[in-house]
This record gives structure tokens, sequence and C-alpha cells, in this order.
């Protein structure tokens, strides 16, 4: 693939043009940078909202606290960019490569990260809040304190994930592969799909998960013996799950 490049004059002209376009002047002109080679160019809190940059080498592009809110970054390339504090809210950033990219304190609010690539991407703090991650490569990214609440993890792969405190309370984590992920003080509450899986071997847990899941395995109704003795067994723990006196506190019957 062939990308075209652009001089700094160029784009300096393409982004004031945005800019205008963006605050409604007939003067402005939406950014439209398919196919541009800008890899390792300076987009500090560049206005690049609603652009398309779709195909556009921004790979070590410093785009820190940049505007890409509903932006089209689908098959773009990213990798290794910075991206601390830019809002990516709604963007389409579908089979894009962010491997390795900085999204510290990113905002991607309901952005479609579909197949994405953000194997060993640092997510710290970042706001996945609805985001739809069907399929994505998290592998080995760091997600702690990350807001993945409501996010659609469906095939995603998970393995070797940093996801300590992070917030996935009703994502939906079915056939997401979680092999050997942190999930240390992570909030699972009302997550559909847990695998039961291999998928999720190995997975580090705490006192709160771990109680967590007893309390459910303890809930379910059993006949065997040996089921029923290993409910019993577990009941201890089972009763120090965080939602307990919500949902009722483990008899000794």
């Amino acid at each position: 693939m062939s990308f075209k490049k652009i001089t700094t004059e160029e784009l300096k002209e393409i982004l004031e043009k945005h800019l205008k376009w963006s605050n409604g002047d007939p003067n402005g002109r939406k950014a439209d940078l398919r196919y541009t080679d800008l890899s390792s160019a300076n987009l500090r809190s560049a206005d690049l909202s609603s652009a398309n940059l779709r195909y556009t080498d921004l790979s070590s592009a410093n785009l820190r606290s940049a505007d890409l809110s509903s932006a089209n970054l689908s098959y773009t390339d990213l990798s290794s960019a910075n991206l601390r504090s830019a809002d990516l809210s709604s963007a389409d950033l579908s089979s894009a490569n962010l491997c390795s990219a900085d999204l510290r304190y990113a905002d991607l609010h309901s952005a479609d990260l579909r197949s994405a690539n953000l194997s060993s991407a640092d997510l710290r703090s970042a706001n996945l809040r609805y985001a739809d991650l069907h399929s994505a490569d998290l592998r080995s990214a760091n997600l702690s304190f990350a807001n993945l609440s409501f996010a659609d993890l469906r095939s995603a792969d998970l393995s070797y994930a940093d996801l300590r405190s992070a917030d996935l309370r009703s994502a939906d984590l079915s056939s997401t592969d979680l092999r050997s992920a942190d999930l240390r003080s992570a909030d699972l509450d009302f997550s559909s799909g847990f695998s039961l899986q291999c998928s999720s071997f190995d997975i580090k847990i705490d006192l709160k998960i771990g109680s967590q899941l007893a309390y459910h395995f303890c809930r379910m109704c059993a006949e065997d013996p040996d089921v029923k003795k290993a409910q019993g067994s577990l009941k201890e723990l089972a009763n120090k799950f965080h939602r307990v006196n919500e949902c009722g506190k483990l008899g000794d019957e």
C-alpha cells in the first residue's frame, strides 16, 4: 500500500480548514487524510473530530489530548502512537492497529474497536464504556482501572491482560479468552458469558472474585452428594461475597 506524503505547511492548512469546518465556517473543509503518511507527526491537541483518517499511517504520532471523536480511523496504523487523554469517543477504529499505543486516560466511550489490534497497549484508566471490542486483540494489554462497563468483549483475546481494578460491570465476556489475565479487584457484577472453557484457565483472582464465584456455586441446586459436600465446605468463603446482604447469607442447612 502506497502512502502520500504532505509537508508540515500542508498539514497545518488542512487542520486550520478542518477547525473552521467544525465550527460551521463555510470557508472550512472537513479533513480527508486517507492513505497519508503521518508517521511520527506532532498532532498534539489537534482537532480531527469526524475527520476521515481511514488507512492513514499514524504510527508513533503524537496525538496526546487530540480530539478524534467520531473520526473514521478504520484500518489506520496507530501502533506506538501517543494517544494519552485523547478523545476517541464514537470513533470508528475497526481493524485499526493500536499495538503498543499509549491510551492512558483516553476516552473511547462507544468506540468501534471490532477486530482492532490493541496488543500490549497501555489503556490504564481509559474509558471504554459501551465500546465494541468484538474479536479485538488485547493480549498483554494494560487495562488496570479501565472502565469497560457495558463493553462488548465477545471473542476478544484478553490473555495475559492486566485487568486489575477494571470496571467490567455488565460487560459481555462470551467466548472471551482470559487465560492468565489478572482480574484482581476487578468488578464483574452483572457481566455475562464468563467462560467455563479452557480460555479461562490461570486467571488471577482475589478474595472478592473468589467469594463471588463460590457464592454462585453454592446457590446452585445440586442433588449429587459430592457436589453438596463441596458447596457446604465453601459456604464460609461464599458468605464473604460483597453482595451477600443483598442476595442473602447462606445458612448451615
